[in-house]
């Protein structure tokens, strides 16, 4: 069903073109969150383009196929933009972005009906608690495929993540791959001095999840890890992956800082970052 299997060159060159779609749509409406859509690019291109048995042709309850939910809905330039390059809609609505009237609102919403988003996400914190919910309904229907969620770090600040954390444990909810985006940064500042989340690795597995670690900045480390997950998948315990990443990775003024977290880039910064962001046949919407 998965009509994508990239190379890793070819991955990357996606990636790259993913990230120039990035800093042009939150410029254009000088309005988005390209911090975090960066960092998490290159997770969401192996998914769609690689990982995950999916389906451009848009079926609501997502019977027979391999289900994604953005929990941090606010990185919503990132899933546009993989959902277009995947074929779940022209990319060309690219262009539409936060706009009056777009189905391509500032965070995910189902009224306006884009293919690929199934829930509405960004009110932080829900995400955990709908995938699992989503790959029990997979269980019941006696559908093998898997479901994958992504959530931010700053979002474990939020007690749902843990009940829907304790809930997944409890019932053996095993065809769930959940994965934390780890860059250390959220709105006000770094996790760290906002709220210390601890020693993950310890809390997950004190939860009864399976903890995988990787560096989700580098595709030959990240598609290993991703591979590893699915392998240990149907286990009897939920998966979740604790992902590395560098906010604003792949442009260099916009790395590491909290402060382009929601801040779009001036004119000058986006032909700065669009020269850093190389693609041999770009083909910018």
């Amino acid at each position: 069903m998965n009509p994508h299997n990239k190379s890793v060159e070819e991955l990357k060159q996606i990636a790259s073109q993913v990230r120039r779609d990035i800093v042009r749509m939150v410029h254009a409406v000088n309005s988005g969150h390209p911090g975090g859509s960066l960092g998490c690019t290159d997770y969401l291109v192996a998914l769609y383009f690689r990982v995950m048995n999916h389906n451009p042709a848009f079926n609501m309850n997502g019977n027979g196929e391999d289900l994604f939910f953005l929990s941090n809905g606010h990185i919503s330039p990132v899933w546009y933009s993989v959902l277009a390059r995947s074929g779940y809609f022209e990319v060309n609505e690219l262009a539409t972005f936060r706009k009056l009237n777009s189905r391509l609102q500032g965070h995910p919403a189902t009224e306006e009906g884009l293919p690929g988003v199934r829930v509405a996400s960004g009110s932080l914190g829900q995400g955990l608690s709908v995938a699992v919910g989503a790959a029990q309904a997979k269980k019941l229907n006696q559908d093998n495929n898997l479901v994958y969620v992504l959530m931010g770090d700053g979002e474990l600040e939020e007690g749902q993540v843990w009940e829907a954390a304790m809930y997944a444990a409890h019932h053996k909810v095993d065809n769930i791959i959940a994965t934390i985006d780890l860059n250390g940064q959220q709105i006000d500042g770094s996790t760290e001095e906002v709220m210390s989340l601890g020693n993950l690795r310890a809390k997950f597995e004190a939860f009864g999840w399976t903890v995988l670690e990787g560096n989700g900045n580098e595709l030959e480390q990240l598609l290993p890890v991703l591979e590893n997950a699915k392998n240990e998948t149907g286990k009897g315990k939920p998966v979740i992956i604790l992902m590395h990443t560098e906010m604003g990775y792949g442009v260099d003024f916009m790395m590491g800082s909290h402060k382009w977290h929601g801040v779009a880039p001036n004119d000058e910064q986006l032909e700065k970052a669009l020269q850093q962001l190389q693609v041999q046949e770009a083909s910018d919407y």
